[in-house]
């Protein structure tokens, strides 16, 4: 073991969406920090989830116009897709922005170790080089952060092997497409995948536990993504639950369970979409005391966790599993660190955008829980068919959806679904941070055609005063 004697203000174990902003923001404010980080700046979100999914649906979604072209007045013939181009494709997207990550940090005076971080107590971390050509080292901070993140869950009955019964991690890089796939899980990451497999010709079939697809939206949401994939040839089974798998020649069967009945699905892969598990094995959170509840890491309003001058950010704290989450996260982390006052972090208001077709985007509280917490509410809908631009997008299913308050116009939740709409959130982030109504959204002059105008609709159907509907 070899020591190493620098001492930092900060050192970050972990590279991803929180833990290099959470560096970034430290170097601004002129402390001396490190981020140490195993595999590659970015983590999950720039390496194998946020930003390769989204390369990988941009390509299916202009497939999915090649696929209506005679709609547009296009004719061809012998077309082809080569998925494994668009994996190639994705993965130069990825290799940029870690590049650009890596240049941030230099830029703002950030050191950067390869390795795997351990805490081990009175501000130590010990490193062990990830290519192991090196003794481990340790080195010493006056404040740490914790910023490992998550992984993809299992559950018994269907153990993943990485290859016929796979997570997110494999399905990013696969450049191979199978003829049938079942995804199991209809939440944010089932459903994008779900989309991309069919546009790419798949046999899909997803399986959700609870009622409806995307669960955790607006009841009003769910149906409508139901309907645009049952229209697109995605086999549906809500309320349905996986509790067998095995090996039938080159493919799989999958036992399911719905309404009390067992049913057989074969398919050749299974994409196993049910959520994510903290990293908090193996980094040392029992050497220095740091308290843990259901497998996440126990934080305050701060990011402080129990023991003095060792906080925690992002998926590992079990708050709300979103890079922007993360990242807003290791701001507040880093600027009490710094002496600074952070704005506390409201996590019911964090906006949330599903990237398949149509889009799902929201934010705040739906209409139920609006009502459960017992709000006066009034509801301002707009339907996509009435919009200008989105007719001549020729991508017209959806609505826009605000949840206000019925005495002063305030908004409490929206939810769309949509061409688009994830664009669409910061307008109404905006407006709930500068504590505006949905008379401010109606006064406002929106630009014709255009998507944004269903906000505005929105805002005035809520107050009886919608134009276009």
């Amino acid at each position: 073991m070899t020591q190493n004697d620098s001492n930092y203000d900060l050192a970050i174990v972990g590279g991803g969406p929180g833990g290099y902003v959470a560096g970034i923001r430290a170097g601004q404010l002129g402390l001396k920090a490190v981020v140490i980080e195993k595999e590659t700046l970015g983590g999950v979100c720039l390496n194998w989830g946020c930003i390769p999914s989204k390369s990988l649906l941009k390509n299916a979604e202009i497939l999915s116009y090649f696929q209506r072209a005679e709609e547009f007045g296009f004719q061809f013939d012998n077309f082809t897709a080569d998925y494994s181009i668009a994996i190639k494709r994705s993965r130069r997207v990825v290799a940029r922005n870690t590049r650009g990550v890596a240049f941030l940090l230099k830029k703002n005076n950030v050191e950067h170790i390869e390795g795997a971080g351990r805490l081990k107590g009175n501000g130590v971390v010990e490193i062990t080089p990830s290519d192991g050509s090196q003794e481990k080292r340790e080195i010493s901070a006056k404040n740490i952060i914790i910023a490992t993140g998550a992984r993809a869950r299992s559950i018994p009955p269907l153990p993943t092997d990485g290859e016929k019964v796979i997570t997110s991690r494999e399905a990013i890089v696969l450049d191979e497409l199978p003829a049938s796939m079942v995804i199991v899980g209809g939440g944010a990451i089932g459903v994008e995948f779900a989309y991309l497999y069919r546009t790419y010709g798949v046999e899909v079939t997803v399986v959700e536990l609870l009622p409806r697809l995307i669960p955790n939206e607006d009841e009003e949401i769910s149906p409508i993504l139901e309907r645009s994939f049952e229209k697109q040839g995605i086999t549906i089974m809500t309320g349905a639950g996986v509790t067998a798998v095995e090996s039938s020649g080159s493919g799989l069967k999958l036992t399911v369970d719905k309404d009390g009945a067992s049913q057989i699905l074969e398919c050749e892969k299974v994409l196993v979409a049910i959520g994510i598990q903290g990293n908090i094995e193996d980094i040392g959170l029992e050497n220095a005391g740091i308290e843990i509840d259901k497998g996440c890491i126990i934080v305050d309003e701060k990011m402080a966790t129990n023991v003095a001058g060792v906080y925690a950010i992002g998926d590992v704290t079990g708050k709300l599993a979103l890079a922007h989450v993360a990242s807003a996260q290791g701001v507040v982390a880093v600027e009490q660190i710094a002496g600074l006052e952070p704005q506390e972090l409201d996590y019911s208001m964090m906006p949330r955008a599903t990237y398949c077709q149509p889009q799902v985007a929201s934010f705040g509280l739906t209409e139920a829980q609006a009502r459960e917490q017992g709000h006066g509410v009034k509801i301002g809908t707009f339907n996509v068919q009435a919009n200008g631009k989105a007719g001549a997008m020729g991508e017209t299913e959806g609505i826009v959806k605000l949840v206000v308050d019925d005495r002063y116009g305030e908004l409490l939740g929206g939810h769309m679904i949509g061409p688009e709409v994830t664009e669409l959130l910061g307008e109404l982030a905006m407006t709930k941070l500068l504590e505006g109504t949905t008379l401010e959204l109606g006064w406002a002059v929106h630009p014709h055609p255009s998507l944004s105008e269903m906000i505005k609709e929105a805002a005035l159907a809520a107050q009886d005063r919608v134009i276009h509907m």
